[in-house]
């Protein structure tokens, strides 16, 4: 499994708060059969102390698919690894880099990375309670963190637990000032710094993350690192991952068409209607589908307005489909 897992890091959609549920992954993993998908981060204390099956389940189609964890007790780390083998996971990944207050307030996320040894605790117990791969993703530094000699202090502190590979943001995150939004944004790209990391670490699996637009950019990053983590390029525009499984692991079946996605939606919202799932619950993940066609306004339009209607069928994909036939016939 970790040769697999592996393998499918060459590129992968990174975890996205908000995004990236299992309604985003089941429409990501009609796109791209290789591509590593992960979940929005979940908590250790939601796993331990909630509802488990709501929080992870998710459709067998969707490997190889990973889960992130967001925490700081070891213990209950180690205790939500062990719930999220239960469901199945290709690999379990934790939070070192979502810069949130409500996370920082919690004490989890890239506060953390001013805590090294406390995530080689938190690593410890993850590997210890698990075969299954685990993994970092952090941000090469916070607030007044040297981005050199910070980061391998990190990285050098958490190596040694046995961790899988290391996701790495190729900015700060500034706790004091920026908002999570900013955060995205601000600080300066420096993607110079993870490629020296990927140097200095030898055959240890590092990739990169943070401001990668397209699959020219992720194809170019290949050439200093072991694979690449698009995030909001991939949500906003998600016919592009359509040419993953081309360009990044040699796939030769032809690429899905929007028939094929508007085929495989429309029966995944009837099937998900039988179990109450509202159908703009599902489409809203759709809207950058029809990006740059003619039509794609309306498109737009009619998955989020006409599908938030009560009792909104999912006729209305196949109606919002045949919006860009008639504009491209027109």
């Amino acid at each position: 499994m970790k040769s697999a897992v592996a393998a499918s890091r060459r590129f992968s959609v990174a975890p996205m708060m908000d995004w990236t549920d299992r309604h985003c992954r089941f429409l990501h993993r009609r796109l791209s059969s290789h591509a590593l998908l992960f979940t929005e981060m979940v908590t250790s204390a939601a796993l331990v102390h909630g509802d488990a099956g709501r929080l992870l389940a998710f459709d067998a189609s969707e490997h190889p698919v990973a889960v992130q964890l967001g925490g700081s007790d070891p213990a209950e780390l180690a205790a939500a690894v062990r719930i999220c083998d239960r469901f199945g996971y290709d690999e379990i990944n934790l939070n070192v880099g979502c810069p949130s207050d409500r996370v920082q307030s919690g004490r989890f996320g890239a506060c953390l990375m001013a805590e090294p040894g406390l995530v080689a605790d938190c690593l410890t117990a993850m590997r210890d309670a698990t075969d299954t791969p685990v993994t970092v993703k952090c941000r090469i530094g916070i607030d007044d963190q040297d981005t050199e000699a910070d980061l391998d202090r990190f990285v050098d502190a958490v190596l040694p637990t046995g961790i899988d590979a290391l996701y790495v943001h190729a900015r700060k995150a500034w706790l004091k000032g920026l908002s999570p939004k900013e955060n995205r944004d601000i600080p300066p790209l420096d993607y110079p710094r993870v490629y020296r990391l990927k140097q200095r670490l030898g055959a240890f699996l590092v990739y990169i993350n943070g401001g990668i637009g397209s699959l020219d950019e992720a194809q170019a990053h290949r050439a200093h690192v072991d694979g690449v983590m698009l995030g909001r390029a991939a949500y906003h525009d998600p016919m592009i991952l359509a040419d993953v499984d081309a360009r990044f692991f040699g796939a030769t079946r032809p690429a899905p068409t929007l028939l094929d996605i508007e085929q495989a939606m429309t029966a995944y919202a009837e099937a998900e209607r039988g179990r109450g799932t509202r159908l703009n619950q599902i489409t809203r993940h759709m809207l950058g589908l029809a990006n740059g066609r003619p039509g794609a306004r309306r498109f737009r339009q009619i998955l989020s307005v006409d599908a938030s209607k009560p009792g909104a069928c999912p006729e209305v994909i196949a109606e919002a489909f045949a919006t860009l036939d008639r504009a491209q016939a027109a």
